[in-house]
């Protein structure tokens, strides 16, 4: 090291002073004066909350109790589950199909056009983002009819807000020195693409996919309730019946699968990402 080399003197950690110590317990102050605020004007009784344990095993062991597992085996209830994992397959696919693009414009560091593509793309990602998925399902059912093309659509538009999001904030963490790289060389907007920012985005987009058809799976297994198809078609009917025994068996059957489904994907994000890095 030369002696022209200036060095950086270590941070020095401090306690919060006046009158920064004061902006700080004021400000925790604040935010649970404005919790009690909210219990007060929501008119939320927290005494409630003793018994509610207690009712709520009453509850479970005279309305739910025993589940009606026959009910989930049956082969209609079997055909549902595939159809649901179907559903979120298909829209997990062609909502990251749509996503990358989006995602590519919708990067502020990286996109084509910041005064026509940027916006566009975020907008579209935003508005779907901004919709619940049963709410994309009930307007779209009103729109096409039941079935699952309904089902298909909303978890589509839901995959592509939040995968599109997602993917974005990942190619705007991406490193310069590649992209300025690739552009010195006289490539184009979609080389510099190619070549500097998916070698740098590739594993992170790859666990981001998979991470999204799990959501996207989870949100499925429940819009078949408002019209779309599926096994949230059988929970509705068992509930509409008011058949309690066959709504504990659904609902235990639906944790069941999503939590395998959480193990899978977990377990292929991590071999992906081995295998990739």
């Amino acid at each position: 090291m030369s002696a022209a080399t200036p060095i950086r003197a270590l941070p020095e950690w401090r306690r919060f002073r006046f009158p920064h110590s004061l902006y700080k317990y004021g400000a925790v102050l604040g935010a649970f004066a404005f919790i009690y605020w909210s219990l007060d004007m929501l008119r939320i009784d927290i005494e409630r909350l003793s018994g509610m344990l207690g009712r709520m095993s009453e509850v479970l062991a005279d309305r739910y109790w025993p589940p009606a597992v026959s009910h989930v085996l049956e082969a209609g209830y079997l055909r549902a589950v595939v159809d649901t994992f179907q559903m979120s397959y298909v829209a997990t696919v062609v909502g990251i199909l749509i996503a990358i693009p989006l995602a590519w414009f919708g990067a502020y560091n990286m996109t084509p056009s910041r005064r026509f593509l940027y916006p566009v793309a975020r907008v579209i990602v935003m508005t779907c983002r901004s919709v619940h998925e049963m709410i994309w399902t009930i307007v779209i059912v009103a729109i096409v009819g039941f079935g699952m093309l309904p089902g298909t659509l909303a978890m589509t538009l839901f995959c592509i807000g939040f995968a599109g999001k997602l993917l974005a904030e990942a190619v705007e963490a991406v490193r310069v020195g590649p992209v300025e790289a690739i552009r010195a060389s006289g490539a184009n907007e979609f080389q510099v693409f190619v070549f500097a920012v998916l070698p740098q985005v590739r594993v992170a987009w790859t666990g981001i996919a998979i991470y999204t058809w799990d959501v996207v799976f989870r949100a499925a297994t429940v819009v078949g309730f408002f019209g779309a198809g599926g096994m949230g078609h059988f929970l509705r009917e068992s509930v509409q019946r008011v058949e309690s025994n066959q709504v504990a068996a659904i609902l235990l059957s639906i944790i069941v699968i999503v939590m395998v489904a959480e193990l899978v994907s977990a377990w292929i994000r991590n071999r992906i990402a081995r295998a990739i890095a």
